[in-house]
């Protein structure tokens, strides 16, 4: 009887060593930083009406982990380091709240089909870049277009944004598409306002 008991024993030792061994650790979670403390949205008072669109996502953008570029034409998806929550849906709500802040006489509102009023601005996103560089950089590429209340193009431009990481690792590289991620809402407010 010991002897099955020994046996026993190393088998459950064994068992459990092989799976201490390959267990991976959980991966690292990360949001994008938010806006500046104090900024409050525009009310049903506001001057102007922004619809924002979320933005489409190129497919590999569109991933849980986040995309480095590690030459001229690789992409690689991080397995240990990954969005907490849908890229698309924090760079919507992060746009939202960083238009809001920059345009305090807009009210800056998700498009969605039951709200039309014909003195609202649209604003449509397609981001194709939104990741690392081997280089040491943060990009952010695609394009974006302002349309009026009848859906007449008003705008249209591309977006390309570089910001140097301040460090190495994809904490950095977090941060840095943040800043990036600051400019581009800049660019977007600078063209409504002179489309207004």
């Amino acid at each position: 009887m010991t002897r099955q008991w020994r046996l026993a024993a190393l088998a459950a030792m064994a068992m459990l060593v092989a799976g201490c061994a390959s267990s991976s650790p959980a991966p690292a979670r990360y949001t994008l930083p938010g806006t500046a403390a104090g900024a409050e949205a525009a009310g049903a008072e506001a001057d102007h009406l922004l619809l924002l669109r979320p933005p489409r996502l190129a497919h590999y953008l569109d991933v849980e982990g986040l995309v480095m570029q590690v030459d001229d034409i690789t992409l690689v998806e991080a397995r240990g380091h990954q969005w907490a929550e849908a890229l698309g849906r924090q760079l919507e709500r992060s746009l939202r709240a960083r238009l809001a802040a920059r345009l305090p006489d807009t009210r800056v509102m998700l498009d969605e089909a039951e709200v039309r009023e014909p003195e609202a601005l649209s604003l449509r996103l397609e981001i194709d870049r939104f990741q690392g560089r081997h280089d040491g950089l943060a990009v952010i590429g695609g394009q974006w277009q302002l349309r009026d209340g009848t859906g007449t193009l008003l705008a249209m431009e591309r977006l390309a944004i570089e910001a140097e990481l301040d460090d190495d690792g994809y904490p950095a590289l977090v941060r840095a598409l943040g800043r990036g991620w600051d400019r581009t809402a800049d660019e977007l407010a600078a063209a409504i306002r002179r489309m207004r």
